[in-house]
């Protein structure tokens, strides 16, 4: 937008530091002409500190009978709280807790003695299921290049997405993974919300997503497995574990009162069951 111009468009789309730029620094938008501010993946825009400051700057200067719309699938106690302070009489739709679980997406998990062990379950899975397309989540953008390093050199089709990227090189990857140029797309957590693909039916976790208490991260859990079961769809999710973490899979298996069958990595029976 030229310095000086002012939007005329109806809707505008935007990460919450350039919608405050837009707002106050370059003026572009007419604040008193907004009828309608949506905050999407609501959770992590109010939970995360510079996010945060950001999206309440913007709503604040908002015109008195503005609506709002927070959306996102997982809701922490602690932001339930806070958008409540900040939407007066406010209407809340939310699905029962147990709704959350995903019914539609049988869940799995190897245990690893390691990487190259985990590897080899990946290529299992992939010489025994008919597959459409894949999301492979690891923790870090390290494991992330290594594993498509190795998927590539067994003549895989592999596309990376991490935090890494720049906005130039992620708007090229995920049109291509969804026009199925890729089969697979390997991510870290940044395509764990978000990213519908219908032709998606495997998510694979090559790491369990954990915090910095290396205890489950249930939401992010959560957001992974729903990349398999969109519009609908039944999906497969196979977890990746070592020995010492499978306390995590029996903790996920609680927080979401759901069941997640063991099987041995060189399983090929089992696999070509599903």
């Amino acid at each position: 937008v030229l310095q000086g111009a002012v939007l005329e468009e109806q809707i505008v789309i935007g990460t919450p530091g350039t919608m405050q730029d837009w707002c106050f620094k370059r003026r572009v938008i007419n604040m008193k002409k907004i009828h309608m501010f949506v905050l999407d993946e609501a959770d992590i825009l109010i939970d995360t500190q510079g996010l945060s400051y950001q999206s309440i700057r913007v709503q604040r200067a908002l015109p008195k009978g503005c609506q709002m719309l927070l959306f996102s699938a997982t809701f922490k106690e602690s932001v339930r709280d806070f958008a409540m302070q900040i939407i007066s009489n406010p209407i809340v739709i939310k699905l029962r807790e147990e709704e959350l679980t995903l019914g539609n997406i049988r869940q799995y998990y190897f245990v690893c003695r390691n990487r190259e062990e985990k590897y080899e379950a990946l290529c299992n899975i992939y010489g025994s299921i008919t597959i459409g397309q894949a999301m492979i989540f690891c923790q870090t953008r390290k494991s992330a290049d290594w594993l498509a390093a190795e998927m590539s050199q067994d003549g895989h089709q592999v596309a990376v997405l991490t935090a890494e990227l720049t906005v130039a090189q992620r708007a090229s990857v995920i049109p291509r993974f969804r026009d199925g140029k890729e089969k697979v797309l390997i991510a870290t957590n940044v395509c764990a919300r978000g990213i519908d693909v219908q032709q998606v039916t495997i998510v694979v976790n090559f790491n369990l997503p954990t915090d910095q208490k290396n205890e489950p991260d249930f939401e992010t859990y959560l957001h992974r497995m729903g990349r398999a079961g969109r519009f609908g769809k039944k999906g497969i999710a196979f977890s990746m574990v070592e020995h010492r973490n499978v306390p995590l899979v029996h903790m996920i298996e609680k927080h979401f009162q759901t069941k997640i069958k063991q099987l041995e990595p060189d399983d090929m029976d089992e696999l070509e069951k599903l």
